[in-house]
């Protein structure tokens, strides 16, 4: 069946790609990224805004769960990758897409402690202060959601971030429809400079400028689904905004398999909720992985949700180093493993289909999303 032969390529494109040669540095793979485009669209009725927002998704699948899940037929996959897009004047619109593959075209009683687990021993965030680093890339580009979740700036006018933090999978949040994103800037007025990161009052000293936003896509696989099942795998949206931002942003790429990453480790920043006003960075080693998630113990509190996850690797063709968003923090996983409780902090990994998808969002022209 042509269906199935499709999805089986999609899915091998988007496998254990390996670096070419034994050179040295971690270098960005080249993927053969699937194509993605609409193929109707049909309004929908207006949504009612009646969801509380969750700053965090908590799920009892983890990795064996999730590994053991069968995969996904061709259907199921544009169904997934199909969306509902979310204007400012809270019209709505589902739209249903195609995959295509173009040859040779380059390259339970737990939960309340939940919330105290997802510090792992000794909290190894950092919170950034000062203009030097506030203002200056990579941290630059994490941004606030008036919905309480962070951001990532990925293009001139877009934000990508967690699904769950505009819609719970039933409806959207409360909130979405007059949705804004928050740029951090230091208050000057008293000519300080910020120089004394130790000051306890340096939040007080901290501010947003809020952009509106235009319209948001959010994909079918997380409305479709919830967290224990699918739904994890699609905790995405992207925000485009009323105007350009005028900050430099971060680029998306595929996720190469963990294996491949510098040391193994990943780095993201958000704005947690226990460290209000301050933009909190961290890193750490991923633990397991899956098809479309990484699970690591990486410290975060509710409000990290939708944060931006990165590394740093070696861009061949333009002979530099270059960092790129390769998942989105989606948050808490509690799991019963053999009757052990354990739990992760869980990223929604950019597979190929998710790249061509986000991109494509972005872009508007699949012509510049052939390369991951």
């Amino acid at each position: 069946m042509a269906g199935l032969s499709t999805l089986i390529l999609l899915l091998c494109a988007a496998k254990d790609v390996m670096p070419s040669s034994s050179h040295w540095k971690p270098t960005w793979p080249s993927y053969r990224v699937p194509v993605i485009l609409p193929r109707s669209t049909l309004n929908l009725d207006k949504p009612q805004f009646d969801a509380e927002a969750r700053l965090e998704v908590v799920s009892p699948c983890g990795p064996e769960c999730h590994k053991s899940s069968p995969l996904p037929t061709y259907e199921e996959v544009k169904n997934y990758l199909s969306y509902e897009t979310l204007y400012a004047n809270g019209s709505l619109t589902e739209t249903e897409v195609g995959i295509y593959i173009l040859s040779n075209s380059g390259g339970g009683s737990q939960g309340k402690s939940r919330t105290k687990r997802q510090i792992y021993g000794y909290d190894s965030r950092f919170s950034i202060f000062g203009k030097d680093f506030l203002l200056n890339y990579p941290f630059s580009t994490s941004v606030k959601l008036s919905t309480g979740c962070t951001g990532t700036l990925v293009a001139e006018k877009h934000v990508l971030t967690a699904a769950h933090c505009i819609h719970d999978g039933k409806s959207y949040v409360k909130g979405a429809q007059k949705l804004r994103v928050g740029f951090l800037k230091p208050k000057l007025k008293d000519g300080s400079k910020g120089a004394n990161i130790t000051n306890s009052a340096m939040p007080e000293k901290m501010k947003f400028q809020w952009i509106r936003v235009k319209r948001t896509h959010v994909p079918k696989g997380w409305i479709k689904g919830n967290a224990n099942d699918i739904g994890m795998d699609y905790d995405y949206a992207l925000l485009e905004l009323k105007k350009p931002h005028k900050r430099k942003f971060m680029k998306i790429g595929v996720s190469p398999p963990a294996r491949h990453l510098p040391g193994g480790r990943i780095h993201f920043s958000g704005y947690d909720n226990d460290r209000p006003g301050n933009l909190v960075y961290r890193f750490c080693d991923v633990k397991d992985e899956t098809y479309d998630l990484l699970y690591q113990q990486c410290d975060a509190q509710p409000g990290a949700s939708g944060s931006g996850v990165y590394v740093r690797m070696w861009k061949r063709q333009n002979h530099k180093w270059e960092r790129k968003i390769i998942g989105i923090f989606s948050g808490h996983q509690w799991v019963d493993m053999n009757g052990t409780p354990q739990d992760f902090n869980v990223a929604v990994r950019i597979t190929p289909l998710k790249y061509a998808q986000i991109c494509y969002w972005i872009k508007g022209n699949y012509l510049d999303c052939r390369e991951g």
